[in-house]
């Protein structure tokens, strides 16, 4: 059996972090385990390329939630990354921090060295912002984040015009001194090609000697003696093969993977593994619990005047783009289909926003078969205006169905299941309404297509967002951070709680999800995970 330092199992938003962080003074051996491939694919270096990932299994894991009550009874489609990179490699590149508030709100429930002032120079250090440095953004770090208000579709600009007439102020940067209002999404690419977690840290990482990387490895099950992790259970070609961690076996797996691993592994709620004939080796009723997501739907209207939909339907107009994108690494390809968005309150007593917002210069009403159709959109020029909620009260579980470690998990979203969470979204599509209705966007509407102006009830809007909602890609604290045993799974050093040479980083250790889009909060998660790791290790 083959001994590393650090066993890290995934190579996701966190997992590639902490693999070149521990790797970096070359003090420390590392392996990382990743059950998915490579990420040298052309549709997951182009930015626009996600819509071709977003149903395919050779590089996503395709989850499907149980059929959901507050979903109207939809089982919802959970795309979670499946190569290097993990989920980074296939999402839609916005980055996002969250609200200052969120991190203070972790520490003062006792994760000490979670706050926000605690976790700016982290966010500093990760970034190499082409707006440059200022007191909130860095400059020279591993992930290039893009400004690309010089590049979006001039619709995006009656967008914003129309949200600043409806009472929301512009807003040059959502990561600096406030989030509140609408403005121009930065994402992470560089040159035209994503900047995912595999291409700023792990691809560095794995030129080193003391860094090995296992693809199409799937961790099994953690090998304890006592109550001590020391190893990691895989399979790979057919074969179960073992490795020994002589410091610690990391997760990084994610908030899907983590907590079914830790399950598998027999760390969860101990009635339900021991019917699963799984030995309990430490009981913890919060591993996969806790689940919270952001959930999205959007708002879609036929346009007077030509959107993306004109040039990136037809044959022409996709050659066009194409070698654009292949000669130059510009144009609309080498962007996120959120082009620009915001943040808003729903309601003045709202302390901090509690709605999101995207502009989509295009529209995807139509359907098309093993994709979803970013790069074949509607016939017709159209636009949508999304929103999602940022701290939805609405909690989950995901829990394993059995002991074999292929078989996915039952996956409970639980969407929309407090009044809270209903009026919010409720009080919030009725603003989409406002902003589309503002003179700057609505001369160049011809029409709402969905959910069309027949839906003016609250009863009628509700059951509408119930229908179209889905999530937006952001499920967190499955294996949550707090003081707490009876009430968590790790602590603010990221240990499982009442366990040896153990820990989880990735997002789902959140405690509570954050106001925005959740990869940059993942990567300073492994930046802030490693951190630890390697004092606890002096």
């Amino acid at each position: 059996m083959q001994t590393y330092d650090f066993v890290i199992v995934g190579s996701g938003s966190a997992g590639s972090v902490v693999a070149e962080r521990l790797s970096a003074s070359g003090r420390h051996s590392v392996l990382v385990l990743e059950a998915g491939g490579s990420d040298r694919r052309f549709y997951v270096q182009m930015p626009l390329g996600y819509g071709k990932t977003f149903f395919d299994p050779a590089v996503n894991w395709n989850y499907r939630t149980e059929p959901d009550p507050g979903l109207a009874g939809n089982a919802d489609h959970w795309p979670r990354g499946k190569l290097l990179g993990g989920s980074s490699s296939i999402n839609a590149m916005v980055w996002i921090r969250g609200h200052p508030a969120d991190y203070d709100s972790w520490a003062a429930a006792g994760n000490s060295g979670w706050s926000y002032a605690d976790l700016l120079p982290a966010f500093k250090a990760i970034e190499d912002n082409q707006a440059g440095a200022d007191d909130w953004r860095g400059v020279r770090g591993p992930v290039h984040v893009t400004d690309c208000s010089a590049d979006v579709h001039p619709l995006t600009r009656r967008y914003l015009k129309a949200a600043e007439q409806a009472g929301l102020p512009f807003n040059p940067d959502f990561n600096g001194a406030t989030q509140e209002g609408v403005g121009i999404y930065q994402i992470s690419t560089k040159d035209g090609r994503r900047m995912s977690a595999a291409r700023a840290f792990l691809r560095p990482a794995m030129k080193r000697t003391n860094v090995r990387v296992e693809m199409n490895a799937l961790a099994t099950r953690i090998l304890f003696e006592g109550k001590r992790a020391v190893g990691v259970e895989y399979e790979q070609g057919g074969r179960t093969q073992t490795v020994r961690a002589g410091r610690e076996v990391i997760v990084s797996a994610g908030s899907v993977n983590s907590p079914q691993l830790l399950q598998l592994s027999g760390v969860g709620p101990g009635n339900h593994l021991g019917g699963l004939g799984i030995d309990v080796l430490h009981a913890n009723e919060n591993v996969g619990r806790n689940l919270q997501d952001h959930l999205g739907i959007n708002y879609t209207f036929r346009a007077r005047t030509a959107t993306l939909n004109q040039l990136l339907r037809p044959w022409w107009g996709k050659a066009l783009v194409g070698m654009q994108y292949l000669l130059l690494r510009k144009g609309p390809l080498s962007l996120s289909m959120n082009n620009a968005g915001g943040f808003f309150r729903t309601d003045a007593g709202e302390a901090r926003p509690n709605m999101q917002l995207y502009f989509q210069a295009f529209s995807t009403v139509i359907p098309k078969s093993g994709e979803r159709p970013i790069l074949t959109p509607d016939p017709w020029p159209g636009f949508s205006i999304g929103l999602s909620n940022c701290r939805p009260t609405s909690r989950g579980e995901i829990m394993i169905r059995s002991r074999d470690s292929r078989q996915y998990p039952q996956i409970v979203a639980n969407a929309y299941a407090t009044d809270h969470d209903v009026a919010e979204m409720l009080a919030a599509v009725k603003f989409v309404r406002r902003i589309a209705a503002q003179p700057a966007l609505a001369e160049f509407i011809e029409e709402e297509i969905l959910p069309g102006p027949s839906v003016t009830s609250d009863d009628d809007l509700i059951q509408d967002f119930r229908k179209r909602s889905g999530t937006v890609y952001h499920p967190v604290s499955t294996c949550r951070m707090g003081p707490d045993p009876a009430k968590s799974v790790v602590d603010a050093r990221l240990r499982v709680h009442g366990l040896g040479g153990l820990r989880v980083i990735d997002a789902s250790i959140f405690p509570e999800n954050i106001s925005g889009n959740t990869n940059a909060p993942s990567i300073m998660t492994g930046w802030k995970g490693a951190e630890v790791v390697l004092e606890d290790s002096e």
